[in-house]
């Protein structure tokens, strides 16, 4: 388990926690993934296109033998299988799986860009990968993410996600 990746999970139809805890348990079925550390889960407003419900989202570490491109591929494979379809840019989903960072490296393809180009911009993400790895460096990014974070102005657009009876939904998933 030689490579470590961080993936954002995003979902906003359907049972949305129910399509993050089964993409998790799916990728946790792979032999070469191996589950690391995970986020609490956030609700969060929608961010580019706008007329839409609310997002849960969360970031989870893993450890993995795939490569960045297999990992895509698993991803792209689970959010198949939980029912995305790709008809709006930045619409509604049951779920988007997006590999945020992989190891230290810079991939630019056609399919992948790692670092995700517009993660520092979005405190969807940063909130949860911040709550993982508060220390974590982007390749070609001077500042710490959680300084990045500090500077974003619309961190008011994502609320740690509770239970409606006021117990924090998030127990270990897995563990």
């Amino acid at each position: 388990m030689e490579n470590t990746a961080f993936i954002a999970l995003g979902s906003n139809m359907g049972n949305r926690y129910d399509n993050i805890v089964n993409a998790i348990n799916r990728l946790k079925s792979y032999p070469a993934i191996q589950l690391v550390n995970l986020s609490s889960v956030y609700e969060t407003d929608p961010v580019g296109y706008e007329d839409q419900d609310l997002f849960l989202n969360m970031v989870i570490k893993v450890q993995t033998n795939l490569s960045a491109m297999e990992l895509l591929e698993t991803c792209l494979k689970i959010e198949l299988e939980l029912g995305r379809k790709r008809e709006i840019k930045w619409g509604p989903r049951t779920l988007d799986l997006d590999i945020l960072t992989f190891n230290q490296e810079n991939i630019e393809s056609e399919k992948l860009n790692v670092p995700h180009p517009r993660m520092i911009e979005r405190a969807f993400v940063l909130v949860p990968l911040v709550e993982i790895d508060q220390n974590l460096r982007l390749p070609g990014v001077d500042k710490p993410l959680n300084i990045l974070l500090n500077e974003l102005p619309d961190k008011e657009g994502v609320r740690l996600w509770k239970r409606k009876n006021g117990e924090d939904v998030f127990v270990p998933i897995g563990s």
